[in-house]
């Protein structure tokens, strides 16, 4: 008999995806939301749509128990109170895993480790704010409710990505430096191009879910990310020499951007402090990251078929031609 997995969301990027891997292995897959986006697999027969929406209990107990499913993938509980409704109705599945996040480390340290990093708090104002600012206290507090379900005996796990890249993604984060690159020869990467904000590749977001839902310990937290963490300069470099193309990294300090206007953190996906993941737990489960390489091969491809350019996180190629024009005078 065929496993039947229940997907909250699945219909953008990480969603779309995870209902991909599961379809890949095997899964009779449902898709549960508002049907606000439209989806990629409206035309596919393996994949069922049932509408509703997910902060309302009734909504997602009736697809409980229409699918009863064997596990359950949640791409979209941001509150804890989303969290303790999914635990309490799901709690007789196989395997019920919370996406998390890697902000949900209050500490920073170089790797944050599962079960020793320091979480955020949260009280009861970020409980329920929506907020980027109490984005990490409310995603560790989700990863507390679902220690507390593992503990009264439901196959609850959650899984911490840091930030998530690859095709179809819709924050535009990692179009913007490819767009720079393949438009540009030379671009501006603030500070000494060294920091490190560790990236996960969307698929390999995905196949963790799905492996921590078959084999992972309930109560447990698992970090995915790659296992070969960049800079900031070695992801410019990588995605020139997949693009095929010549691209000169200029290396700016907070000093010489202010000539123009700009700081360091207007540079998307630049982070003054390394923000590192520790993926041992999870490679433990047998879970395996894609090669750099073919994660950006992919991702590249997608961009170029898309529309998106990243815009909207662009400091403005006039003010970074004012500094590579004050940096090449020095």
């Amino acid at each position: 008999m065929t496993d039947s997995a229940l997907v909250i969301g699945g219909t953008r990027f990480i969603g779309r995806q995870v209902v991909e891997d599961l379809l890949a292995n095997g899964y009779d897959v449902t898709i549960f939301n508002r049907g606000n986006h439209e989806t990629p697999f409206a035309d596919d027969d393996a994949v069922t749509h049932v509408e509703g929406d997910r902060t309302d209990d009734t909504d997602l107990k009736a697809a409980a128990l229409s699918v009863t499913p064997d596990i359950v993938v949640d791409c979209v509980a941001y509150y804890p109170a989303d969290v303790e409704a999914a635990v309490e109705i799901f709690a007789d599945v196989d395997g019920y895993v919370y996406i998390s996040s890697g902000s949900a480390y209050a500490s920073e340290e170089i790797p944050k480790r599962e079960g020793v990093t320091d979480l955020c708090d949260c009280t009861p104002e970020q409980a329920t704010d929506d907020s980027m600012d109490s984005y990490g206290p409310r995603k560790a507090e989700g990863d507390r409710v679902v220690e507390r379900a593992a503990a009264e005996g439901v196959n609850a796990m959650s899984v911490r990505p840091c930030i998530v890249y690859g095709p179809h993604d819709y924050t535009e984060r990692l179009d913007y430096w490819l767009d720079r690159v393949m438009s540009y020869d030379r671009v501006v990467v603030p500070g000494d191009g060294q920091n490190l904000w560790h990236r996960a590749y969307v698929e390999d977001v995905a196949s963790a879910l799905r492996v921590v839902a078959e084999r992972g310990q309930p109560g447990a937290a698992y970090n995915v990310g790659d296992r070969r963490v960049v800079t900031l300069e070695e992801l410019v470099d990588l995605i020139a020499d997949v693009a095929g193309t010549e691209c000169e990294v200029v290396h700016a300090s907070d000093r010489e951007l202010s000539t123009a206007d700009l700081s360091a953190s207007e540079f998307i996906l630049y982070r003054d402090y390394p923000h590192v993941l520790d993926t041992n737990e999870l490679a433990a489960l047998g879970w395996e990251s894609t090669p750099l390489r073919e994660a950006m091969e992919r991702t590249l491809a997608e961009h170029r078929e898309s529309e998106r350019d990243g815009a909207e996180h662009d400091p403005g190629r006039e003010a970074e031609e004012t500094v590579l024009g004050v940096l090449d005078t020095v």
